[in-house]
């Protein structure tokens, strides 16, 4: 049963996603299979990630902002591990240094509201999966991934960029098993829908069907806002309708392009910070219950800043 209620429903929290388009893009860092885990198996790596963490901790204290420090583990499944060699005892014991990492950083935190997160991706590309699970079978796939964050004492789960509701169903289901609430995050093609065609509010709407709104609250992630402002504004004055009020913010992309181009990119397309912080500051006067805000892929810590200044104290 959950006893808690997560401190982001009721004041302006910030997110960071796009810790490895920075790292790659930036910092000239590989990453094999986009997976920045590894870099906490030695100090050098530890140094640069634990720097993200203490950059949005700051970030939230000159904002009066809290923060949420997800885990690095978005493609710490076991499909996307083994083909880095991750598999059985070591990747278990990643996810769960993961946790004490993100941990240690709360620590630091003082007295800026912070929430530990454990981040699970999709099973497959979360562009375009080759194969859709059930959810039973999604249940069972990131069980043991969920059980070692549960255990390590993270405070709840963050899905990050799920592209149809069985995935995130299964993923419902097996954090409430474990006792984590959860946040869910699908993400968007460039007119708004998953990348299966399915409308936003249908798939918030077939989770919250078929695990009695397990989910505390939803987010979009890995788009511009741009690809959700139009369709949001079609709801405005017509009562939204309850998956609205389900959504919680949007952790945006840079870059307006699509799932598509971006995959094929060899630059990082990393937008205007300045505008993307407004346009995140306009959706949070405009959605007054929105309370989540961060950035995703191409995005790094100045898009952070601005995005944490716009909607933190929007004007």
């Amino acid at each position: 049963m959950m006893t808690k209620r997560l401190p982001q429903m009721d004041r302006p929290f910030l997110q960071y996603t796009g810790n490895e388009t920075d790292l790659i893009f930036n910092k000239g860092i590989d990453l094999p299979n986009f997976s920045a885990y590894p870099l906490l198996e030695e100090a050098a790596g530890q140094t640069v990630l634990a720097q993200y963490y203490d950059a949005l901790i700051s970030i939230g204290a000159e904002t009066g902002a809290g923060v949420i420090l997800d885990t690095y583990t978005w493609t710490a499944n076991p499909d996307r591990a083994a083909a880095i060699g991750y598999t059985g005892a070591r990747l278990a014991e990643a996810n769960r240094r993961a946790v004490v990492f993100a941990q240690q950083a709360k620590a630091r935190a003082g007295s800026v509201p912070t929430v530990v997160s454990g981040m699970i991706g999709p099973r497959a590309d979360g562009y375009a999966p080759a194969a859709l699970m059930t959810a039973d079978e999604a249940a069972d796939y990131h069980r043991d991934q969920i059980a070692i964050f549960a255990e390590g004492g993270a405070e709840m789960i963050n899905a990050f960029t799920l592209c149809y509701a069985e995935e995130a169903i299964g993923i419902a289901r097996t954090a409430a098993e474990a006792g984590l609430p959860v946040a869910i995050s699908f993400t968007v093609e460039t007119d708004g829908r998953l990348p299966t065609g399915a409308p936003l509010g249908a798939a918030i709407a077939a989770v919250d069907a078929a695990t009695g709104c397990a989910p505390a609250y939803y987010l979009v992630n890995c788009a511009h806002p741009d690809h959700v402002e139009g369709t949001w504004r079609q709801t405005e004055g017509q009562g939204e309708g309850p998956w609205m009020e389900r959504l919680k913010g949007f952790v945006a992309n840079a870059s307006r392009c699509s799932h598509a181009e971006l995959d094929a990119a060899v630059a990082l397309d990393d937008g205007d910070p300045e505008e993307l912080g407004g346009q995140l500051g306009a959706i949070a006067r405009r959605h007054p219950h929105f309370t989540v805000f961060g950035g995703c892929c191409g995005t790094d810590l100045r898009h952070i800043a601005e995005i944490a200044r716009r909607v933190a104290a929007p004007t």
